[in-house]
């Protein structure tokens, strides 16, 4: 294979994707920040001609995409070049998530309509989170877990300035599904979560397998963060090895090793079923430095999203509300943003009228200047992001929100939950090195 240097960055790439390599220097607002890759490039060791001692790392996975990263490593290279020389590939090669963006900050907007319901109830919410949707025609019943990965990525670079600088080579942006499997790989081949990657066989890209909360671990602990899992199961301590894992990996046991909590996190009442989960969640998003939100029944908390994880699905909780009941108990709500595509039923009613609008225009009538091509890249723009058209709208209009966030404790149904969230500050030294072994701490349901 032919390569030949990019003339903005220097960088050695295949010829046949020179050009749009070399395009990618040019994407409006994304210029100066892949300049800047450039020039940290740039201070690498020139990368030699491509001989018989450059091979793929992943070269036994066949492409099964448009978007594949050639990821050439010297294999004479210690493994500290070898890793440092696909990452640096990968940070300017990845590609931006391109989704429905809700323009009016779509926690913004939960909070006034939260703000403006009656009771006495008392709501914790998270600060700033994009909402991405699995697309039927790409990650539809496998891409959960990678939407709730970009989810919690939104989150972290919006929130914490820390985060922004190390996630994704300082990029500033959600990669791609595509790209976050490469970066999964990479942390397996950085040494995070090896039992996880052997349950994987350190390939992920270009599958539709599904990932769970372990993997989201690995990979944002690769960059520092402090990721932490905690499990929620109504079976023995001694039985549990990482229940989710089991539900996601090919072997027996898990990647990840369980221990009980505390005695004070054992607080949350033993045998009292999922309120034990509700309990955590509540305490959780109450704990760190929290400020109201100009009204006394909604608070604003420094904590992360929470990557929630059971059989089968995993969502994305950004907050919980409390309500007292007669009896002097909290009825708890989990707030919860699903990155499932919603059904034809709930799509918003712009949506379906645009859709049987441009239908009932096709085919063509005298004087319509119509074609089928655009009228059906319209439908299908408009069916891909269905789920977030009709989360903004509920919310713009303050009604029918509920049913798509709104989750009780009743609708808690599973043995089993696992739990994902990120602690603030990055990991450096003997922490970093410990980051590697993944372990949970198991709340008995």
């Amino acid at each position: 294979m032919a390569f030949s240097a990019c003339p903005f960055c220097n960088f050695s790439v295949p010829t046949h994707e020179l050009e749009s390599h070399a395009n990618q220097h040019f994407i409006g607002e994304d210029e100066a920040r892949d300049m800047e890759f450039a020039r940290r490039i740039a201070h690498l060791p020139p990368s030699p001609s491509p001989t018989n001692n450059y091979i793929s790392i992943y070269e036994d996975s066949a492409p099964s995409s448009s978007y594949v990263i050639d990821a050439r490593v010297d294999t004479t290279a210690s493994g500290g070049n070898r890793y440092d020389q696909v990452r640096a590939y990968l940070v300017v090669s990845q590609r931006q998530e391109v989704f429905y963006k809700i323009e009016c900050d779509l926690m913004v907007m939960l909070r006034k309509c939260l703000e403006s319901e009656s009771g006495s109830s008392r709501t914790v919410l998270c600060g700033y989170i994009d909402h991405f949707q699995s697309i039927v025609s790409h990650d539809h019943g496998w891409g959960c877990g990678w939407r709730n990965i970009q989810m919690l990525s939104s989150h972290l670079i919006k929130q914490r300035q820390e985060a922004r600088q190390v996630l994704y080579g300082g990029s500033g942006f959600v990669p791609n599904i595509e790209s976050l499997q490469r970066w999964l790989e990479l942390a397996w081949e950085k040494g995070f979560d090896p039992p996880g990657s052997d349950d994987f066989d350190r390939r992920v890209h270009g599958t539709r397998t599904w990932i769970g909360t372990t993997e989201c671990a690995a990979l944002l602990r690769s960059f520092g963060l402090r990721a932490r899992i905690v499990d929620f199961s109504t079976r023995k301590a001694a039985g549990v090895y990482g229940p989710m894992d089991r539900f996601l990996s090919k072997g027996v046991g898990s990647s990840i090793a369980v221990s009980t909590g505390k005695e004070s996190d054992r607080d949350y009442g033993k045998g009292k079923g999922h309120r034990v989960l509700a309990r955590w969640v509540w305490n959780y998003f109450s704990s760190s430095n929290t400020g109201r939100s100009g009204n006394q029944h909604v608070v604003l908390s420094e904590k992360s999203p929470l990557y929630f994880q059971h059989d089968g699905h995993s969502r994305t909780i950004v907050g919980i509300q409390a309500k007292p009941e007669k009896n002097g108990m909290l009825q708890y709500n989990l707030l919860i943003l699903d990155p499932s595509e919603v059904e034809l039923s709930s799509l918003c009613e712009a949506t379906i009228l645009d859709i049987t609008f441009m239908t009932v225009l096709w085919p063509p009538q005298p004087g319509l200047s119509f074609l089928k091509t655009n009228v059906e890249a319209k439908c299908f723009d408009l069916l891909e992001s269905a789920g977030q058209r009709a989360l903004e709208k509920s919310l713009s209009g303050n009604g029918g929100w509920q049913q798509l966030i709104k989750r009780g404790v009743h609708t808690l149904k599973k043995p089993q939950y696992q739990l994902c969230y990120v602690d603030p500050g990055i990991a450096s030294g003997e922490e970093l090195k410990e980051l590697k072994n993944i372990h949970s701490v198991l709340h008995e349901l």
